[in-house]
């Protein structure tokens, strides 16, 4: 006789964070809130208790939680097939494909499973193309100071925090840091070794730092001039976090690659990278690939949420609730005098401080608002499309009673400064 199936073991929040404890690796410092559900702006823990959510799960809940839409087609969909291998077609590839190249300027595009796994293909897109127009002579590649493009040998290679890069060195050679916005610098190293060179239009975690006209201008024509590849990364700030569709819109010149995901599948895990034909037609069948990358499922679920965006007017409500939320830490930054700084458009702006923001963030989850603190001082504000004017007016009401109730933290004597300083949260892509 086969022996007796034992019960399944109840799951309880605190169980779930035992377990956390003893058998997940050690990568993540977390609170101690499990969180069991969610409903537009709000998140609810293993009380019942709400959040208002200004994270969006760092940048991915576009639509907040729980919307109806893109329940629908989950259910729908998981009904049906879920996942058939990039070796068939299924229905959702194709419209999707061509809804982000209308969107984006792009001609083609390969899904991937994450932002880290997109940006792993566009490297190796741009050096293939290099390698087939020029040789194997042309390989460096360009990103910037503070960049952040994720964890694996090649985005990590091209990120530039040292506390991220050391412990795993060496990692994919090639790769120089231009400063921030600084012309001569991007004028010195952008030779005709180059195949491509990264640049996220609005560093997040970075600390929410905006690429200038003039810098981008002239990374477009070195690039064209070079045979190289210019490539955005819009992973966090695309799609429509800026109030556009994407950011590099409102610049001179179009990427030659785009990388997208975070908020691409309301949730679900799917990445992208977009290319112009010049580009794209280098890639033939068996030069690159994914198990998982665009299947049925996700897809259908991204073509219903850019569906949304597009029907419910939500880039103007991004314009609109950004500039409230902007203009209200405005009205904060002028009667508190440790914020040094807001930046940022849309909805993915930050608040640089002079001292520690860790503190500040944990004060405000426990009154009820989820943001995060990114390079050590820059509350980071990355809340969903669908966010309203009350709601707008209840965060900030809870963030001021945070800035002026919380113990200042000791100011730190190189505050001043914004030289390569460490993120309090980690980062996840």
């Amino acid at each position: 006789m086969k022996p007796a199936a034992k019960p399944a073991r109840k799951i309880t929040a605190a169980g779930a964070v035992r377990d956390e404890a003893r058998f997940l690796m050690n990568t993540y410092k977390r609170p101690p809130v499990v969180f069991e559900r969610g409903r537009g702006c709000y998140l609810y823990d293993q009380r019942g208790r709400a959040y208002l959510d200004f994270l969006g799960g760092l940048a991915v809940n576009a639509l907040g939680y729980a919307h109806p839409r893109l329940v629908r087609v989950i259910r729908r969909e998981a009904a049906r097939v879920v996942h058939v291998s990039n070796l068939f077609h299924n229905p959702y590839q194709g419209p999707l494909a061509r809804k982000l190249a209308e969107w984006s300027g792009m001609d083609r595009v390969f899904f991937t499973n994450s932002g880290t796994e997109a940006i792993e293909g566009a490297l190796k897109l741009s050096r293939l193309a290099a390698h087939q127009k020029f040789g194997g002579m042309k390989t460096k590649f360009l990103a910037l100071e503070n960049s952040f493009h994720g964890r694996t040998f090649g985005a990590l290679s091209i990120t530039h925090a040292a506390k991220y890069r050391d412990p795993f060195a060496p990692l994919v050679p090639g790769a120089e840091f231009v400063r921030f916005n600084d012309v001569a610098d991007l004028e010195a190293k952008f030779d005709g070794s180059v195949c491509a060179m990264v640049i996220e239009p609005i560093q997040g975690e970075g600390g929410v730092n905006t690429i200038s006209p003039a810098f981008w201008q002239k990374a477009r024509e070195l690039a064209t001039r070079q045979g190289a590849a210019l490539i955005a990364d819009e992973i966090q700030c695309g799609l429509g976090r800026s109030g556009r569709a994407f950011v590099y819109q409102r610049l001179a010149g179009l990427p030659d690659i785009v990388v997208v995901a975070k908020p691409l599948a309301g949730g679900l895990p799917l990445g992208a990278f977009l290319a112009r034909e010049e580009f794209a037609s280098a890639f033939s069948p068996g030069l690159h690939g994914t198990t998982f990358g665009g299947g049925p499922l996700v897809c259908a679920v991204a073509l219903e949420f850019l569906r949304t965006v597009e029907e419910k007017g939500l880039l103007e409500n991004v314009r609109a609730r950004g500039a409230q939320l902007r203009d209200g830490l405005l009205r904060l930054a002028a009667k508190f005098d440790f914020i040094r700084e807001v930046r940022g458009e849309g909805l993915i702006l930050g608040m640089e401080l002079s001292v520690e923001g860790g503190p500040y963030v944990a004060e405000a989850m426990r009154r009820g608002l989820l943001i995060n603190c990114t390079q050590d001082r820059v509350l980071r504000f990355l809340p969903p499309f669908i966010l309203d004017a009350r709601r707008v007016e209840q965060g900030l009401r809870i963030l001021e009673t945070v800035l002026a109730k919380t113990a200042r933290p000791q100011q730190d004597p190189a505050s001043a400064s914004i030289e390569a300083p460490a993120m309090a949260l980690a980062a996840v892509r």
